[in-house]
């Protein structure tokens, strides 16, 4: 072989084997277009680039439409944007793969509420979020929660937040019962005017763990000096464990209430709750709390008591998460009192339907029942029997019905016309007890 037939051969050599590199380095280019730029687009979504992050993720849809982290971020692409439908599918493929994501839950929250299936956002949101004192009606509830959801998604705040302020007046009636006739007492009204303010904390501590903390003060003054004021505050402090589709909440939480004449009522205890999304119309519920009902002084000592109890608990939307219909049942047993009627079995149950008519204008009502089987036999006065007193074992039936309707007249202002129905009926007469309330309130949410 010649040299020049040598160095020719040498030249086509490094000729294919630089042929080959740009060949390899075409191949990894072509590799890495065919794969989006995920943290590209988590910077433009969490800048709030919407438009951009949808039209890079756009073209790898068919490709790549499994993979939870990209579903996620094309649905916050799709949800700002305004495709709340498109931002539902993604982020349920999206949980489909990852159930235990609090972004994802999150969102897809937000994804109904935009839609205004107000009964699957609320679902949604409570396998993520606990708040407590929320206001009876359904989208207020869902307002709140889609706020604090867009403070963590949108504004990266692992600590989250909501407040309210409300007043109103409203009328007191006491209704006549057997109670009230045998003391030969007469139907009594008065007005009142009431004042109610607090919030609520949430910080997520991981993409499994929140804590959550609530404060609510209410204070009602009536113009009748003879009728005490009423003045309570109630707390709550809570960890939550999301588990998937499901959600562990366990803390505790109480309230102090004036009762009038210095005396002042402390309750405190510890609760768990377990929830359940059977799917997107449907909660479960079971619950467990241990209560104490204290009473440091007074005449009404002998009241104080031990409460355990057990309860569970269903959920249902319907008409298209306009409305939520709610049922939940509780036993257990009231005991470490010295009331002179002894321990006493309870259990009761309540439902509640909630309907949004339009986006400012929402209605509720709701049902609650108690029974306490008390177990000890003791001399209760009674207008029926000859010495006006009588042996029995006493028995109380405790009915709640109410309801109202909310309008929104101006964006975090609401007016809520609202009536409450109360009866207490016991075989011990002087247990036996009525009232009407009506008021009108005006709330500020923020």
């Amino acid at each position: 072989m010649t040299a020049h037939t040598s160095r020719a051969a040498r030249d086509a050599m490094r000729a294919a084997r630089a042929l080959l590199a740009a060949l390899a380095f075409a191949v990894a280019q072509a590799a890495a277009a065919a794969e989006p730029d995920l943290g590209r687009a988590e910077r433009l979504v969490s800048e709030g680039r919407y438009r951009e992050a949808y039209d890079l993720l756009a073209p790898f849809e068919p490709t790549r439409g499994s993979d939870p982290q990209f579903g996620y971020l094309f649905g916050r692409a799709a949800l700002g944007t305004g495709d709340a439908a498109r931002a539902k599918v993604l982020f349920e493929r999206s949980l489909a793969a990852r159930p235990g994501s609090i972004p994802t839950r999150l969102a897809l929250g937000r994804a109904y509420y935009a839609l205004g299936q107000y009964a699957e956002a609320k679902i949604e949101f409570e396998t993520v979020l606990s708040f407590d004192n929320l206001p009876p009606d359904l989208e207020s509830q869902v307002q709140i929660y889609a706020d604090a959801a867009a403070q963590y998604l949108d504004r990266g705040r692992r600590l989250t937040w909501f407040g309210y302020a409300e007043t109103g007046v409203g009328r007191y009636r006491v209704n006549s019962t057997r109670g009230t006739q045998a003391l030969g007492g007469d139907d009594r009204q008065d007005t009142f005017y009431n004042a109610r303010a607090g919030g609520g904390l949430d910080y997520f501590l991981s993409d499994e763990w929140a804590l959550d903390a609530s404060l609510d003060y209410r204070f009602r003054h009536y113009d009748n000096p003879d009728v005490r004021n009423d003045s309570d505050w109630r707390w709550r402090a809570a960890a939550t464990r999301v588990l998937d589709a499901a959600s562990l909440v366990f803390g505790t939480r109480g309230r102090v209430s004036y009762r009038g004449d210095g005396i002042h009522r402390t309750d405190y205890g510890l609760f768990a709750t377990w929830r359940y999304r059977l799917d997107e119309d449907n909660q479960l519920a079971l619950g467990a709390e241990v209560e104490r009902r204290h009473y440091p002084n007074g005449p009404l000592r002998d009241r104080s008591r031990t409460r355990s109890t057990a309860s569970a608990g269903w959920t249902r939307g319907f008409a298209d998460g306009k409305a939520t219909f709610s049922l939940r049942g509780w036993g257990g047993y009231n005991y470490a009192t010295s009331r002179p009627d002894g321990d006493s079995a309870v259990y009761g149950a309540t439902a509640s339907l909630d309907y949004t008519f339009s986006p400012r204008l929402g209605g509720f009502v709701f049902a609650w029942y108690e029974h306490d089987n008390f177990n000890t036999d003791r001399i209760h006065f009674h207008p029926d029997a000859l010495d006006e007193s009588v042996i029995l074992r006493r028995k109380d039936n405790l009915y709640e019905i109410g309801g109202g309707l909310v309008w929104e007249f101006a964006r975090n202002w609401t007016l809520r016309p609202e009536i409450l129905w109360i009866r207490d009926q016991s075989n011990a007469v002087a247990f036996n007890y009525s009232s009407t309330e009506v008021w009108l309130n005006v709330r500020y949410g923020f």
